[in-house]
């Protein structure tokens, strides 16, 4: 059976204003920086939490945002979502200190989390018994995300010019509404809601703060290094509610996380894939963005305009996913896209840095490395959602965006560290080239590893995009 192309694109564009409006926000709030430091009398520490509140909010309270979306349903999440991030970006634009700013920013986050599995529970269910137009959709749905997270810097610098600081904030305001109205006129209340399951309080606790933990001591490390007491505590309370999480919720009758879900090869080979993804993804942009302005003396604005190329070739490579899914199957974008990828970051490391970071050097990096991405992404997600039963879309989604910011969090503490164990004396410049170039080839080796992995777990073409409704939960 077919979807009806009319509502079921409206609600990808509803879907799609979700999405946008969450990565947006990563990015957007990094011009405003100085502003806000002036404005509000905050140092460097309080500035940091700016940006890292809004990832703490995010990542620790998706995989409870899942489950919420599992039991109640998706659409009144996702809606709750919308609303949230509304409020809060009021209390950001309103916001009297850096404490209730940053305070405002994890609310932001919490609202993120709402929003993006269940967005994706909502196109599982929406294109559920049309196989190619789900992978198109997904491929749609993280482009125009990939769109927001290029653009935010450039739309920060142009609000900055004209607004101030402040109206990053407002502008998220209209975005919400416009996608809060949307949900309401098109997407219906979904069949995969299961009133019956328990919430498992226990669990979302401690994933929470296992997570916290975690993500806390990886954001405080490159400031307070590995023997501070705030770290070590951090990462000690990860591993041991991380534990009680594991025992907890193999004992439940209703884990918020079915631990039966890593059973798949499939599905552990697609969140394992993710988190190699954005491992070396974001932290290449966190040590490309310090090394454009730290060692070349980029502004922020004129920074943010070099990466513009990954916006291009990412959203063309995500409509030539969504194409070629259906035709080759998931398991073949996945690895030429990570070659690709891992093709981008060696001839960026051992070519476009080495010679001076002119832009013109660093081209076919920058634009092999999201066309990578933007073949891979959309085939992963579609592998871990085409591997679950529909009413457990939101959970699955949720492991797979929990997994990713992980990675993405450690990727930019090590590389980080990279290039600050090297950054001394006359030989800065050097040694942060240096390690630069390391980050580089460990990320095409992670990459390569990530193409092994869907070599090795994504079942063949033929058994590949079949409809959720008919998959094993």
């Amino acid at each position: 059976m077919k979807t009806d192309r009319a509502p079921s694109l409206a609600i990808l564009l509803a879907c799609s204003f979700a999405f946008i409006i969450v990565q947006l926000d990563v990015t957007i709030v990094n011009v405003a920086l100085p502003q806000i430091g002036r404005e509000l009398g905050a140092d460097v520490t309080d500035l940091q939490w700016v940006v890292d509140a809004y990832t703490l909010g995010f990542a620790v309270f998706l995989l409870s945002a899942g489950a919420l979306g599992d039991k109640f349903g998706s659409r009144r999440t996702f809606l709750t979502g919308f609303a949230l991030f509304i409020a809060a970006s009021l209390a950001c634009a309103m916001a009297p200190s850096a404490t209730a700013l940053n305070i405002a920013r994890a609310l932001q986050g919490t609202g993120a989390a709402l929003l993006v599995p269940s967005s994706l529970a909502i196109l599982n269910a929406t294109y559920a018994d049309d196989k190619a137009m789900l992978a198109k959709a997904i491929a749609w749905w993280t482009a125009s995300g990939g769109m927001s997270i290029a653009a935010g810097p450039v739309l920060g610098g142009l609000l900055l010019s004209v607004a101030g600081w402040r109206s990053i904030f407002w502008v998220n305001v209209p975005i919400c509404v416009v996608g809060f109205w949307l949900t309401c006129r098109v997407v219906p209340a979904l069949a995969g809601r299961d009133p019956h399951r328990s919430l498992d309080l226990a669990g979302q606790l401690l994933a929470i703060v296992a997570l916290t933990g975690l993500i806390g001591s990886v954001i405080e490390f490159e400031s307070l290094g590995w023997s501070h007491w705030m770290v070590r505590g951090g990462l000690a309370a990860a591993v041991v509610a991380g534990a009680l999480f594991i025992g907890v919720e193999a004992r439940s009758k209703s884990p918020m996380l079915p631990l039966s879900l890593f059973r798949s090869a499939p599905f552990s080979g697609a969140v394992l894939f993710g988190v190699l993804v954005n491992f070396s993804y974001y932290g290449v942009i966190f040590v490309l963005s310090f090394y454009l302005q730290k060692v070349r003396g980029f502004g922020v604005l004129h920074a943010g305009l070099v990466f513009l190329p990954l916006t291009a070739t990412f959203i063309l490579s995500n409509i030539v996913s969504g194409w070629m899914a259906p035709r080759t199957g998931l398991r073949t974008p996945m690895i030429v896209g990570a070659i690709i990828g891992a093709s981008g970051y060696a001839l960026l490391g051992w070519w476009g840095i080495s010679n001076g970071a002119t832009f013109l050097a660093m081209l076919p990096g920058l634009a092999l490395i999201p066309a990578g991405m933007g073949l891979a992404v959309p085939a992963m997600t579609t592998a871990i959602l085409s591997g679950v039963q529909r009413r457990q879309a939101g959970t699955a989604s949720a492991v797979l965006n929990t997994a990713r910011q992980v990675g993405g969090a450690v990727g930019v503490a090590i590389f980080g560290a990279l290039l600050a164990a090297g950054a001394d004396g006359a030989e800065a410049n050097r040694h942060i080239l240096s390690g630069i170039q390391l980050a580089m080839g460990v990320s095409a080796a992670l990459l390569l590893l990530a193409a092994l992995l869907a070599l090795t777990c994504i079942p063949r073409p033929a058994a590949q995009l079949r409809s959720v409704a008919d998959c094993p939960g």
